[in-house]
């Protein structure tokens, strides 16, 4: 580990690879998770986390919507809503940015939890002619904002999670809710319920497939998969995300019949994508992505590119998917 390079210095270079287009995606992605580790590594008012967020904004330049949808997740995952909130609301106001792109920055300000959000959030949920995917994710995001700053929260009692991440929704609480898997299976399923109930299931679930040799494991697996079936396409897309986070073997059949299925949406089918790179270790997990290498989608094809990169360290002893090992290692 080198000592001599300033974080400020890191960051400057990590931002250079991360904004420049003739750079191959994979180390692109590289940098960016190596910015989100070294924003919330700091703290949030230092030069450092300021420096670490705005080199992660400078990305929306970018032509390419995966790499810019997950610009508006890693900026929700730091924490930092002072120096981030900007940068996704501006995203979220431009309606001629792709829609995953803006549906991911309404997520990312549901994920800061600052009730200041709550009115352009509210706004493009009203708004007239809005994309259902952007409508939906604003729903669920002032639903988690107004539960993260309610007085209901703190009667709740949630379960430790294994994942670090900030999720649209967090788990159902216990003592109060559904936990059995039939019983939260019939939640996730129940169209008549607020999305952010349904997700809070959605979570739950995941919950109980982690680790992977828990009994309630594979039949978690197989109750989150239903919700391929359901008919929203951000539905189908964070459970495909879930997925992901588990890399559950069990997973496969349901991830690559979502991959293989032209007619799904994209961000469907470019979440499949990165899910099954996540399991690049299994047998007969490449040949499957490599399949699409050519799709006729631009965000599946670069989703492919990053999946097979992430399946190539799956295979390796790496300690961490970043881009240098030098920042993974910090903590």
């Amino acid at each position: 580990m080198t000592t001599s390079t300033s974080p400020l210095s890191t960051i400057a270079s990590l931002r250079q690879t991360l904004t420049s287009e003739s750079t191959p995606l994979p180390v692109r992605f590289r940098a960016l998770f190596s910015l989100k580790h070294l924003a919330r590594q700091h703290a949030p008012a230092s030069a450092e986390a300021r420096a670490a967020v705005d080199a992660i904004a400078a990305g929306f330049a970018s032509p390419s919507a995966l790499l810019k949808h997950e610009l508006a997740y890693c900026l929700g995952q730091t924490g930092n809503a002072a120096a981030a909130a900007a940068h996704l609301t501006a995203v979220l106001e431009d309606v001629g940015e792709d829609a995953m792109c803006r549906h991911e920055a309404a997520e990312a300000l549901g994920a800061l939890g600052d009730p200041a959000s709550l009115p352009v959030l509210r706004r493009f949920r009203e708004r007239e002619g809005e994309e259902v995917v952007v409508r939906e994710t604003c729903e669920i995001a002032i639903d988690r904002i107004e539960w993260a700053n309610g007085e209901g929260r703190k009667a709740e009692r949630l379960k430790q999670s294994d994942f670090a991440s900030v999720d649209p929704a967090p788990p159902m609480p216990q003592g109060q809710e559904p936990q059995t898997v039939e019983e939260l299976g019939k939640v996730l399923m129940d169209t008549s319920l607020p999305l952010f109930k349904r997700y809070r299931a959605m979570f739950a679930l995941r919950d109980l497939a982690s680790p992977p040799d828990l009994p309630t494991a594979v039949p978690a697996i197989h109750a989150l998969a239903k919700g391929f079936a359901d008919s929203s396409a951000l539905f189908r897309h964070e459970i495909a995300f879930v997925f992901g986070q588990l890399a559950h073997p069990a997973s496969i059949p349901a991830l690559t019949a979502a991959l293989s299925n032209t007619e799904e949406a994209s961000m469907v089918r470019h979440e499949a994508a990165e899910a099954l790179g996540s399991l690049g270790d299994e047998e007969g997990v490449e040949e499957t992505l490599r399949k699409f290498l050519h799709d006729k989608e631009a965000v599946v094809r670069e989703s492919v590119i990053v999946a097979l990169d992430m399946a190539e360290y799956e295979k390796s002893n790496q300690a961490e998917y970043a881009l240098i090992p030098e920042v993974a290692g910090t903590a």
